[in-house]
């Protein structure tokens, strides 16, 4: 079976249903995406890793494990995702110590979010994107924005799965917000760790900066 390269597009948040997230994944020569619904706690985690000037003031458990495998040079090759059954997707690491290869049965969310650390590439099977990968539609109006609304989509997939149990308050109104106000409230999440107040705030500053 033939690998597809993978690669983040982003992860969005429902409009319709607090606490339900998406992990958006392109194929890396091509236009398909491959929608995961994830949790709360590796939605943060992922997005963290994406939004490099968010620096936690401890590790996260996925930064844990990198320092722990950086200790003793354990170094992830790459991730696949290898099997998709009753809507969920099941990942392997590939891992390397001493030159000696291992495959790590994973969460696809937490292989991701391991993958980013340790800038490891993310393939899938070709007949896995086949049977799960969609092609966004856009408006004549949106067809010349570089990046649709994926929320859009999220709502979508969770009419065809059961989406997770999250503790989340959902998406505070920070639309009213200036943008130094944006700024200073991600700092403030950031030093109490509440990471979740700091990936909503983070989504909302790169909207502005793409408009």
């Amino acid at each position: 079976m033939s690998l597809v390269r993978l690669k983040i597009k982003g992860i969005s948040y429902s409009q319709t249903q607090n606490g339900a997230y998406a992990l958006i994944l392109n194929e890396v020569e091509g236009d398909r995406k491959l929608p995961i619904v994830i949790g709360a706690f590796e939605a943060q985690s992922i997005a963290i890793a994406l939004e490099k000037e968010i620096k936690p003031p401890r590790p996260l458990t996925h930064d844990l494990f990198k320092n722990f495998a950086d200790r003793f040079d354990i170094v992830i090759k790459q991730v696949i995702i290898h099997k998709l059954v009753d809507g969920v997707f099941y990942s392997s690491i590939i891992c390397e110590r001493d030159k000696i290869e291992e495959i790590i049965d994973a969460r696809t969310s937490d292989a991701i979010a391991l993958a980013l650390r340790f800038d490891a590439p993310i393939f899938t099977y070709k007949t896995i994107l086949d049977k799960a990968g969609i092609f966004l539609k856009f408006s004549s109006k949106d067809k010349d924005k570089e990046e649709g609304d994926d929320s859009i989509m999220v709502d979508e997939i969770l009419q065809e799965n059961e989406p997770v149990e999250i503790d989340s308050a959902g998406a505070a109104p920070y639309k009213e917000m200036t943008m130094e106000e944006l700024h200073k409230e991600l700092e403030k999440a950031v030093a109490s760790e509440d990471y979740e107040k700091a990936a909503h705030l983070r989504d909302e500053i790169s909207k502005r900066n793409k408009n």
